[in-house]
């Protein structure tokens, strides 16, 4: 038997004393009885010395006197067998060894008999890396809860001859699920998907620094693919986009790639099919009737995006209808948002940035919306272009100030006139 670090503990030997080791031939003291000869043959008597016969007696005594000596030369062979029975026991436990220890090292049986209890029907991801055998795979699987037997699993693919079709990757596997077909996937190739996520509010160079930590795709391929003329043939909504950009139409959402090379076109298509799915939903018939278009529409919600709160969206985006509306006082047709000179800027703005003639994108210098959407808006914020707060728009509301209250939440004051809306600042700062 191995020892518990696989080595075979030598076998100890037992030595025995015998008291008639050293043989002794006894003589009579019968006159009558010659002592026996040692050398006497049984086979071929002595001849009679001198002519003279060998008594009856000394006969029989030369009998027994061979035959302890062929009893002798017979125990003695017997105790020469020791060094074999040592020799066969010692073979014996290097064969048990090999089976013990060196089998179950060639098969990956870490603990071969471990056997676990798989609840079935919960999905788990596991990654094969390169090169990895059998073994390593069986213990990926049992570490997951996947396989209940890894010993199994791997008598299963000897059946299978599938050693060397196992392919490494990331894989979807549901626990409980036959062993063979578990393996059939495994020779079949990866099989699981890599999410990316892309929250509302993104920009194009937010989305491409995700796009590469996430599916290694250079961020620098991604901006140089995202571009509105390479997909305004298949999509009609980039007709009016701005400077070629793709900026607002990237629908942020949770999105699933198959593992292996995924390129960038691929991924920008995923998101403009996800805009035009998402467009289908909405009612256009407001932002229509006040002149926009699509892309416009695009514009306004992305500033609505960077500008609201969730229970917000609605009167922020009635604001901006009633500022773009207005040619005369307050505002002039000029949105004054921050958020557009932010864009531009990469940073809060200054009070000398948001008033910056030389940059398009203030929306305090330049009449009406900025040059293209400042960020990628979600769902909620293109509703709210599409339906504002009617009240807010009929009561003339032009003004907003928003603050983090002593909770950490945004509060939102509206305001008709430029008075109120100082006092409102007043109030809370």
């Amino acid at each position: 038997m191995a020892t518990p670090d696989g080595r075979t503990p030598k076998t100890r030997g037992s030595h025995f004393g015998n008291g008639d080791a050293t043989a002794r031939q006894e003589t009579t003291n019968r006159p009558d009885v010659q002592a026996p000869v040692p050398t006497m043959q049984a086979s071929a008597p002595r001849p009679a010395m001198g002519g003279r016969r060998v008594s009856s007696r000394t006969a029989a005594a030369t009998r027994r006197a061979g035959a302890h000596h062929v009893q002798r030369e017979s125990r003695s062979g017997g105790r020469n067998l020791a060094p074999f029975l040592v020799l066969g026991l010692v073979a014996i436990a290097a064969v048990l060894a090999i089976v013990l220890v060196v089998v179950p090292a060639i098969t990956g049986g870490n603990g071969g008999g471990e056997t676990q209890e798989v609840v079935p029907g919960t999905t788990v991801s596991v990654t094969v890396p390169e090169g990895s055998g059998a073994a390593a795979v069986a213990d990926a699987l049992y570490e997951a809860g996947v396989i209940a037997d890894k010993s199994e699993f791997l008598s299963q693919v000897r059946r299978m001859n599938a050693e060397q079709s196992i392919k490494s990757g990331s894989y979807s596997f549901r626990t409980g699920d036959d062993t063979a077909n578990i393996i059939q996937t495994l020779t079949t190739g990866p099989n699981a998907e890599i999410s990316l996520t892309i929250p509302e509010g993104y920009t194009v160079a937010s989305i491409a620094a995700a796009v590469e930590e996430t599916l290694s795709i250079p961020a620098d391929d991604f901006l140089a693919q995202a571009k509105a003329s390479n997909y305004v043939d298949d999509y009609d909504f980039l007709e009016g986009a701005g400077n070629d950009s793709l900026e607002g139409f990237l629908f942020p959402k949770t999105y699933s790639f198959p593992t292996g090379e995924v390129t960038a076109d691929q991924v920008i298509r995923t998101m403009l099919s996800q805009f035009q799915t998402e467009l289908d939903t909405l009612d256009l018939s407001y932002p229509e009737s006040d002149g926009l278009s699509i892309a416009e529409m695009v514009n306004l919600a992305s500033i609505v995006e960077k500008e609201s709160a969730p229970s917000t969206r609605g009167t922020v985006a009635a604001v901006f209808y009633n500022r773009l509306d207005n040619m005369g006082d307050p505002n002039y047709g000029f949105l004054q948002s921050d958020a557009t000179t932010a864009y531009s800027v990469g940073h809060d703005p200054s009070a000398e940035e948001v008033h910056d003639e030389n940059d398009p994108y203030s929306t305090y210098a330049h009449v009406g919306l900025p040059p293209t959407p400042i960020c990628n808006p979600g769902l909620e914020s293109l509703q709210a272009v599409c339906s504002p707060d009617m009240d807010a728009i009929e009561n003339g509301i032009f003004y907003f100030y928003f603050w983090t209250n002593d909770a950490g939440e945004t509060e939102y004051a509206f305001s008709r006139t430029y008075d109120e809306h100082m006092q409102a600042i007043a109030n809370n700062s």
